[in-house]
Formats: C-alpha cells, structure tokens, sequence
C-alpha cells in the first residue's frame, strides 16, 4: 500500500526515536526511496553494437563495471549515459524501475509528557539520526496539541495547492476549496469539477498569487498557485 501513497509520515515517540531507523531501514528494502530522487542515469535500447557508455567528470565508476551491471540486468544493446557521480546502489536505483521516491515527514508525539530538560535529549537524538529538530512535528496525540501545525505540515509534503471557486451570485467559497495539486492548470480545474464543464469552458478570471492582476483572463493551460480565486465562464 505504502508504494501508492504521496507523503511518509514517521510517528516517533518522545522516547523511541531510534525506532526511526528500522523503519527507514525497511522501506528501503522495499524499494521506496525516501527524500530524494532518481539519480541521473539514462538508457536508450538499441538494435545492436553493444553497450556504449558515456560517463560524465563525477563518475567513478567504470565503463566496464557499468557494462556488467547492465548485462546481469539482461541488456545486451544500449547507449548509457550516467551524469552525476553513482555508486553501485544508485547505479541499480538508476536501471531498475521498481523504485519508488516519495517524501517524508517526522512527527514526535507524546510531547506533553516531557520537560524542557528531556527535550534537549530528544532533540539530540534527532540529530544523530539525520534529522533536524527544526523541521520535526512535535505533538500531543492525547491532548490533541500541535495537531495543526501536523495538518500544515502535511499539506505541504503533499505538494497540493487550494483554489477558491467564485460562484455566480455568491463570490468565493473559502470553506470548501477545490483541492489540486501543484503545477495543475486551469484545464485540470474544469476536469475536476465535472459534469460538461470542461467540454464548455470559455474562459477563466484568476485572482491571487499566480494572476498578474486581479480578474486576469486566462486559458486552460493557465498554471495556478495555492488560494488562487477563480471563476470559469463556460458556454451556456
């Protein structure tokens, strides 16, 4: 289930941080590959002439051991070219296809049960686990305390943006935003809200971030921001 999810969400107890990782540990066995992405090794099949490989100034690898890597993965004819510095695990994560890279967000809970005294202990053993307090979630599960800035903080791992729909004769509807993610377009919009909204749109007005000034019309290709306002015309 967790190779079709969009965000992990370690929950750490105050006094179990080092459970973090075994958990890290094993998603990495499973092939999820946590904050970070593909590295940069592109291969192009071919129809015969071996494996060529191109190397860029990082690489320490050798064509050779790269030759080999790809033939024990049933290549026999492609052009490779690696150009960031790999090593033989990165090489694998580059070839093969089963990887999944997702990002990640640590959340301590049982905050309320200690002082400041046992924070900075936590606080250390955080550290040498890679990881930055600052950028920790701290919780109360039970009196239900940090709990927005955990809701927040999720929002942003998931990368989605909110667009305030402006409904003919009501204005913006702030309460229940049209949920999208990042990079999606006007386009999307229509799509999402359904019905035959997409085969008759028109245009659009956008307000807020991603307009150049308030009521900007756009098209469908139109990339919008988080809280945008917007309003489709569509034909009657």
């Amino acid at each position: 289930v967790i190779r079709t999810a969009d965000l992990v969400v370690f929950v750490l107890s105050v006094f179990e941080i080092d459970r973090y990782e075994p958990l890290r540990r094993d998603l990495y066995e499973n092939k999820i590959r946590l904050d970070t992405r593909p590295p940069r090794v592109r291969i192009t099949p071919k129809g015969k002439g071996g494996i060529d490989v191109t190397l860029g100034p990082e690489v320490d690898l050798e064509p050779d051991t790269v030759r080999e890597v790809l033939r024990e993965r049933g290549y026999v004819n492609a052009d490779v070219a690696i150009t960031e510095s790999v090593d033989l695990d990165l090489l694998l994560d580059g070839i093969l296809e089963n990887r999944v890279y997702l990002p990640s967000l640590v959340t301590v809970n049982k905050a309320d049960l200690i002082d400041q005294d046992y924070l900075e202990t936590v606080n250390r053993e955080l550290r040498e686990h890679d990881i930055d307090p600052e950028e920790a979630v701290f919780i109360s599960a039970e009196e239900e305390k940090g709990l927005d800035a955990l809701r927040e903080e999720i929002w942003q791992g998931l990368d989605l943006i909110r667009v305030y729909m402006d409904k003919p004769g009501r204005g913006p509807d702030y309460e229940e935003p049209l949920v999208l993610k990042a990079g999606q377009t006007v386009g999307d919009a229509a799509k999402k809200l359904g019905g035959d909204l997409d085969d008759r749109f028109r245009f659009a007005r956008v307000s807020g971030p991603s307009a150049k000034h308030d009521d900007q019309q756009v098209g469908r290709e139109h990339e919008l921001a988080d809280e945008d306002v917007l309003r489709i015309v569509a034909r009657r």
